[in-house]
């Protein structure tokens, strides 16, 4: 029998060493996913504060996005564009296992701090190098985020209504699919170098190539039949019924049918037991032939019941639908609390928190959050003092002339002077 986890498990990465000089969404995620399985995660920014600083919703001046992906780190701020800076950050990649970096090709390059040189420090790091276009290619100099790879993957093209636009995420979808490709590849490079005593070895990850590969066969089916998939709001045009349904009291529901057992059910559900023995019924080309006979059975139902009524009777007969949430339905979910899905930190500014647990989940050596995001250059002494061996009169001056951010060590006023990141 599994034993309870107590919440003091260090987490499988306990040991690693990864230092954070990414910034925005992609890169930083990355090493988000290494802290909250206990991974000692070194998140470096620059002295005018990391740009999540002051991104989108704010409480208190703390800004919520920092807090999120932030948490489980710890915090230095280095200016590592300036020679001073880039010296501090080879002296901790001297025994790091993982740096990531996310600014544009030729950059790291620039500053002295590309793989070479890296490498020539440290033979066993495993260097994410996390751009728009990745560090190959004509467009490989361009600027790039997730809302160009969202655009350029194909995925805005096929989202969306029929007759409307094509339709970007209203969340940090590119990004985000990027950091869980960069979290894996990470654990396949530290398997190579650990388990099978390879070096350590550089990924180059495009933010555009992740999303592009989980679209599916989209370049198997063009190359193969030249057809170009198009949008179909909540259906698909290769597997029915699949859609979205509204209630007779105005909830929405999304529904798929894909396996033949379960459209079987839904069909009988919903009294249309004849349609099961029609011949076109029994595989996926008839059903998305079919699906606008399909939708008005099934939407026809779904609207002459309530929500409630609904999720009772395709519970009953297992079928598969689920409400379409917002954030307010989520937090009172019994799914949701059992699982303790969304979990509770206690964080100095914000008080009592609740945010995304740690996931997947590890029987025996769980992740979970341990803190929030906290404030600018907070781990200056830990890190560069302690663990650099860098005296509280250098790590002033360094403050002063704005290689490093955050409070003065001496009680002075913070220097909001910030050089150029180039």
């Amino acid at each position: 029998m599994t034993p309870p986890d107590t919440g003091t498990s260090p987490g499988p990465l306990a040991g690693l060493k990864v230092i954070d000089a990414a910034v925005l969404f992609a890169g930083p995620v990355i090493g988000t996913l290494l802290a909250d399985f206990g991974a000692d995660v070194i998140k470096v920014e620059h002295p005018r504060g990391d740009a999540l600083r002051t991104l989108g919703w704010q409480k208190d001046g703390v800004s919520l996005w920092w807090a999120f992906v932030s948490r489980n780190k710890r915090l230095v701020s280095i200016d590592f564009g300036e020679p001073e800076g880039a010296e501090l950050l080879k002296e901790l990649v001297k025994d790091a296992d993982v740096l990531i970096e996310s600014f544009r090709p030729g950059t790291f390059e620039r500053w002295g701090l590309g793989p070479d040189v890296l490498h020539a420090i440290n033979p066993d790091l495993v260097m994410v190098r996390c751009s728009g276009y990745g560090q190959t290619g004509p467009y490989s100099p361009r600027p790039g985020f997730g809302t160009v790879a969202e655009s350029i993957s194909g995925y805005a093209h096929i989202n969306g209504q029929p007759d409307g636009p094509p339709t970007l995420p209203p969340f940090a979808l590119g990004d985000g699919v990027a950091s869980m490709f960069g979290t894996f590849a990470t654990m396949f490079a530290l398997w190579h170098r650990t388990v099978n005593g390879g070096p350590g070895q550089v990924i180059d990850l495009a933010i555009y190539e992740p999303l592009f590969w989980l679209l599916g066969p989209q370049a198997l089916v063009y190359d193969q039949l030249g057809y170009i998939q198009n949008r179909t709001g909540s259906s698909t045009d290769w597997t029915a019924p699949r859609n979205a349904f509204q209630t007779s009291d105005g909830k929405w529901l999304g529904l798929s049918a894909s396996s033949q057992s379960i459209a079987d059910r839904v069909l009988r559900l919903v009294g249309h037991p004849e349609v099961v023995d029609e011949p076109w019924f029994g595989d996926h080309a008839g059903r998305v032939e079919h699906q606008d006979l399909l939708n008005r059975y099934i939407g026809d139902w779904i609207g002459q019941h309530t929500l409630a009524e609904v999720l009772e009777a395709f519970e009953r007969e297992q079928a598969v639908v689920g409400p379409i949430y917002d954030i307010s339905d989520i937090f009172k979910d019994p799914q949701y609390i059992a699982r303790d899905t969304i979990t509770t930190v206690d964080d100095p500014r914000l008080g009592r928190t609740r945010v995304q647990n740690a996931i997947p989940r590890l029987t025996l050596t769980p992740g979970r959050v341990r803190h929030l995001g906290g404030d600018l250059g907070q781990d200056n002494r830990a890190v560069l003092g302690d663990e650099l061996g860098r005296s509280e009169a250098e790590l002033e001056r360094l403050r002063a002339a704005g290689i490093i951010g955050g409070p003065s060590l001496v009680g002075a006023p913070v220097d909001d002077r910030a050089s150029d990141e180039g």
